[in-house]
């Protein structure tokens, strides 16, 4: 039997945990070493699993939380209230705000 690449994405997160039945994982095993897509998806899931479980906490740079709900408050209210502006002009704004800091 060869598995095509939906199913060897709907067993990406048992292989990862080694609790697949012996012929199964023997089936993800042989597509994976002959398919580069759902070799990437691999390690794109693996990489995820390890980034969040990572416990590291990051400081937040002083002002940002400010920033953010500061952005999104005109986000929100813009698009209830007027056409969006260019994302180009919305970045230059919210750059000016960083500098500002």
């Amino acid at each position: 039997m060869v598995l095509e690449c939906k199913h060897v994405w709907d067993y990406i997160s048992e292989f990862l945990d080694d609790s697949l039945p012996a012929e199964t994982k023997e089936l993800v095993q042989k597509h994976l070493e002959n398919c580069e897509i759902c070799s990437a998806i691999l390690d794109s899931t693996r990489n995820i699993l390890i980034l969040t479980a990572d416990d590291r906490v990051f400081e937040l740079p002083t002002g940002y939380s400010e920033r953010l709900h500061a952005r999104l408050a005109r986000e929100i209210h813009g698009a209830n209230s007027r056409p969006e502006k260019p994302i180009q002009d919305q970045d230059a704004q919210d750059q000016d705000v960083q500098d500002q800091d």
